[in-house]
């Protein structure tokens, strides 16, 4: 194998490794155990089921919410540091750190007397480590290839990592997470290395293997991507700080990054929402148990594999665009199913009781939103690069994280609001659909192509 060809294995082997942490604590099997924890806590407390549902919903949301704020303030701070200092590797590793130590952190949420705050706590360290990794990864796809394979590369790496996460919740449901009335795998067996299922030491052994998981699988990156070529400079932050500021003075003249970058910021924080509720809604509205959500992830997941892989060829051959425009069209026939959908009614429509439509539509729910989100995010990637150079790489995608996250609050705390309002988790999820109609409309002043930066 080539050294080129080595350095963009090594580069995917970043999202092999970090997408258990998107696939196994932040949507399928941590946020439902924690789901469902929460509630038993507060209808201890005395609260009804439907409002100890709502009250763990809007507790997730408020967590998720802060770490959006944090993250929001110190990515283009962080990414123009490393851009004047010439040194990216450095942040990965710091940030590495973090990922695993919050992601460990997750296996002291007990089903008795559970301490909810700092499971919070912990996944929100977890969520910085990792969102403020992949920033500077993502730093790095500019001088990995051609400029016209870089959608190809990207699709290719989100779709490794899908597969990644398919393995990983795989692993995890045949022989670690048990079901809660069972106490079986869905094996049929106890969880394996003596682990406690009354206790839900299964379930609760995702965090650590996530952590494990990151820890093997980033040997690759180590090994075969180097710091990129270029100049070492001390850091001073004044400097760093002066360039920021005239990266985001320019806004004012670079009229196409300007709209990417406000519609980025509502689609991605809408998808990340409905990525993070998705597992406490199946939870809580459709009653699923751990192991159920964990089969609607390998479907998802799967999806998202398949579709990033096909989006990455329609992103090399048509561009970026195409691909967003279409998939964020496929997220707001979602939103709308997802809204208008319980055990008794699908948009407006009856269900008799017993029925199974309601599970089966949200299975495809899943499928759209992993295939649809996927190919979102790659070819959203793309389109970042086409607006910066390699050599201001990391500031541009530290304002790109910037756009995803300066109002990464509001999307769950819009849920957590409207969702305390009207005591509904459904109608919690309805600000998405306006936030995806107003990425879409910002779109409109995107340039296909990009715009050189200035």
């Amino acid at each position: 194998m080539s050294m080129e060809r080595r350095r963009i294995w090594g580069w995917w082997f970043f999202d092999w490794a970090s997408q258990p942490f998107a696939t196994l604590l932040m949507t399928f099997i941590f946020p439902v155990y924690y789901a469902q924890i929460a509630r038993q806590h507060y209808v201890s407390q005395g609260l009804s089921p439907e409002a100890a549902g709502a009250a763990a919903q809007a507790l997730w949301g408020y967590g998720l919410g802060i770490c959006g704020i944090i993250i929001a303030g110190l990515a283009p701070v962080l990414g123009a540091i490393a851009d004047n200092t010439g040194r990216r590797l450095i942040w990965v590793w710091i940030f590495s750190a973090l990922y695993v130590v919050g992601s460990w952190g997750l296996w002291f949420l007990i089903p008795d007397q559970p301490n909810l705050y700092l499971a919070i706590l912990s996944f929100g360290i977890g969520l910085i480590g990792m969102e403020f990794a992949t920033i500077f990864t993502n730093a790095l796809l500019p001088g990995l290839a051609p400029h016209q394979e870089i959608g190809r590369i990207s699709g290719s790496g989100f779709a490794f990592g899908y597969l990644g996460g398919v393995i990983s919740l795989a692993v995890v449901l045949l022989f670690l997470a048990e079901n809660a009335q069972t106490g079986h795998t869905m094996l049929g067996i106890a969880p394996l290395f003596g682990l406690d299922p009354t206790l839900r030491e299964g379930t609760r052994a995702a965090g650590p293997f996530t952590a494990l998981w990151y820890l093997v699988f980033m040997i690759p990156f180590a090994l075969w991507v180097p710091e990129a070529p270029g100049p070492r400079r001390p850091l001073r932050i004044g400097v760093a700080m002066a360039q920021l500021w005239r990266l985001l003075a320019s806004l004012r003249h670079r009229h196409s990054l300007a709209a990417w970058l406000a519609s980025s910021m509502f689609s991605r924080d809408a998808l990340n929402a409905l990525y993070a509720f998705g597992g406490v809604y199946a939870a809580t509205v459709l009653g699923w148990p751990v192991f159920l959500a964990g089969v609607f992830g390998v479907v998802s997941a799967v999806s998202a594999a398949a579709i990033s892989w096909i989006g990455g060829r329609a992103d090399r051959r048509w561009g970026p665009k195409p691909v967003i425009i279409i998939c964020t069209l496929v997220l707001i026939l979602v939103c709308i199913l997802v809204t208008g959908m319980s055990r008794q009614h699908v948009l407006g429509l009856p269900v008799p009781d017993g029925s199974r439509l309601p599970d089966a539509l949200f299975f495809l729910c899943g499928a759209l939103i992993g295939g649809a989100g996927g190919a979102l995010q790659s070819a959203s990637r793309t389109m970042m690069v086409r607006h910066t150079t390699p050599e201001r790489a990391t500031e541009a995608f530290g304002l790109y994280a910037l756009s995803g996250k300066a109002t990464a609050f509001l999307a769950p705390l819009l849920i957590a609001m409207v969702t305390d309002v009207t005591g509904s988790q459904r109608l919690g999820i309805s600000p998405l659909i306006g936030m995806f109609l107003l990425a879409l409309i910002l779109l409109g002043w995107v340039k296909a192509k990009g715009e050189a930066a200035q």
